[in-house]
């Protein structure tokens, strides 16, 4: 059975270029140096760590000042140390200097849904989408669709889930989520035929099961019911 990774929002990139200083020892530019720092931060805030969490994305902004992944990364800081006003700040510097960066408009987006400003998050998500060479599409949608579904605005986010699903049919969450949107909407064709896909795709998972068994128990086929309750019995 495949296992189902999770993307996260901020991705840690690996090419480094180095320039010769005068003594010829190799040098790393400026922005790879902020990424060694990035990757560190992230790293150390993952762990719990947050003073080496702070101090290396504090070097990452020094090392190659303005550089967006930095002031993205210091903006997650400060939102997991409950420092919104902060974050609020650093993303809004980040949004004056590139104002058409397409990860700069979706993350402060999904900021903004944190906050329940839905309509205003809304329209970072679409401004991100319409951004050229800006790739990550699939992933704004997503998190429109689900800041859709906090602001219980079910049509919209059936939309965003299949503008997603258009631009990668493999992102399980959003597949799984929108199953479940046309299951509550009774559109039972649509989402057997989605999750028998997924099964295909990959193998039998939980999910699908209990999406599954509670499309049938909604349509009435109380064996299919039954056969797939059962399955999820023996998957424990």
């Amino acid at each position: 059975m495949r296992r189902l990774g999770i993307l996260l929002a901020i991705t840690l990139s690996g090419c480094v270029t180095v320039e010769t200083s005068s003594n010829s020892e190799p040098v790393a530019e400026p922005k790879e140096r902020a990424e060694a720092r990035i990757a560190l931060g992230i790293g150390y805030l993952e762990q719990g760590n947050m003073y080496k969490a702070r101090e290396n994305l504090e070097k990452a902004m020094e090392h190659y000042p303005g550089y967006y992944r930095a002031q993205l990364s210091m903006a997650h800081y400060f939102e997991k140390v409950g420092e919104a006003k902060s974050a609020q700040r650093m993303y809004e510097t980040a949004l004056r200097q590139h104002p058409r960066n397409g990860n700069v408009l979706n993350n402060y987006g999904t900021f903004l849904c944190k906050l329940g400003d839905y309509d205003k998050a809304d329209k970072f998500f679409r401004k991100a989408v319409e951004q050229p060479y800006y790739y990550l599409i699939s992933a704004s949608y997503e998190n429109a669709a689900f800041c859709a579904l906090k602001a219980g605005n079910v049509d919209q986010a059936k939309t965003y889930f299949s503008r997603t699903l258009d631009h990668d049919p493999n992102r399980v969450r959003a597949l799984l989520n929108l199953a479940k949107l046309e299951i509550d909407a009774g559109e039972f064709t649509e989402a057997r035929i989605r999750l028998m896909k997924f099964n295909q795709r990959y193998g039998v998972q939980k999910a699908s099961l209990q999406l599954l068994a509670e499309l049938e128990s909604k349509a009435g086929n109380e064996a299919l019911e039954q056969k797939y309750r059962k399955t999820l019995e023996q998957l424990g």
